[in-house]
């Protein structure tokens, strides 16, 4: 897949004050990309788009280098305890992604050059938790690796997680050009995951992202590495042949990654459920999307934060619970299911 490269760049002022920010600046600059000044990363003006089609596109070939004000860190259950905020939004044009609701109708993609700040303040919050392990996760509201040849924010993230006793870090992407991370000094405190889905939802679903087979070979690359390796597997759909083609999907992985892995493989198992402001705002920008929608199929359920979802009624769960749970212990008998949701 060819690498990101932005359409248009907006540069908070105060960027320029650090490193990061006056490079990104020259670098950019150099490589003809039309650059902006904003007062604020949190309130970009002037990118195109007339309907939420365009404002759409035109946000995701949008990079916006800001420096991170705001250095508490919001939780992040269940996974971890902190978000570690270093990118907010992805390049990926995926249909059904949940940041379609929280990021607004230009999910720009963000990134901070005040990372040794950001890093400081997770030291703190590893002090404050201590002698208890304090994890940190690095994709809650991002993809974190596509800008990552701009910032190297994960690669210096890993190796300053790496000297942290208490602390540990783990972040997820869809994206395959991890050869710069792969000699990072990450001691095993870094856990590398993949959100990975059956073929036919990649290529239905998940525009601009790598095919599945390209994913799994990074994953590869990244185990051989020595990294703690784990998988997402999500949004799980439950539709006809969904048995069939997640089972290829988990015996491919079984078939690439045997015998590479230095520690036991982490699943995560999220199926898909939808609110009803992400189906409007889905169906503003795909409205011609596949994604099942109907809330006649699901059971209305009320989330940790207060407000509704639709989901799968308890039959179809359970059916998806067990059979996950098998065809993993099956293909990874030594591998930690972490949660299914």
């Amino acid at each position: 897949m060819e690498p990101f490269v932005p359409k248009r760049a907006y540069f908070e002022r105060e960027a320029l004050n650090y490193p990061l920010g006056k490079n990104l600046y020259y670098k950019l600059q150099e490589m003809g990309v039309d650059i902006h000044f904003t007062t604020s990363h949190n309130r970009v003006l002037g990118i195109p788009g007339k309907t939420p089609q365009e404002a759409y596109m035109e946000a995701k070939r949008t990079l916006v280098v800001g420096v991170r004000k705001t250095l508490d860190f919001e939780s992040c259950k269940p996974s971890a305890h902190y978000q570690l905020p270093l990118v907010t939004s992805c390049i990926g044009e995926c249909e059904y992604c949940y940041l379609n609701t929280t990021l607004g109708k230009k999910p720009y993609i963000r990134v901070y050059v005040n990372l040794d700040e950001i890093l400081d303040r997770a030291k703190r919050y590893i002090e404050e938790r201590s002698p208890d392990i304090t994890i940190f996760e690095g994709s809650a509201t991002s993809d974190p690796l596509p800008v990552e040849p701009y910032t190297g924010a994960l690669k210096k993230t890993i190796e300053f997680f790496a000297k942290q006793e208490k602390g540990l870090f783990r972040f997820v992407t869809k994206f395959t050009n991890v050869d710069s991370l792969l000699d990072a000094d990450h001691r095993g405190r870094t856990t590398f995951r993949f959100s990975i889905n059956a073929e036919r939802i990649i290529k239905n679903f998940e525009h601009k992202t790598p095919p599945l087979e390209e994913r799994i070979i990074a994953s590869k690359k990244v185990a051989l590495a020595g990294y703690p390796l784990g998988f997402i597997i999500g949004p799980i759909f439950y539709y006809p042949g969904w048995k069939q083609e997640y089972g290829e999907m988990l015996e491919k992985l079984k078939e690439e990654l045997s015998g590479s892995a230095k520690h036991p493989i982490r699943f995560e198992l999220i199926t898909h459920r939808f609110t009803v402001r992400a189906k409007k705002n889905i169906l503003a920008v795909f409205p011609k999307t596949k994604v099942p929608l109907e809330e006649k199929e699901r059971v209305f359920k009320f989330g940790q934060f207060g407000y509704g979802k639709y989901v799968y009624p308890p039959e179809k769960m359970k059916e998806l619970k067990e059979f996950f749970e098998e065809k993993i212990r099956e293909c990874f008998p030594d591998a930690i299911l972490l949660y299914f949701v």
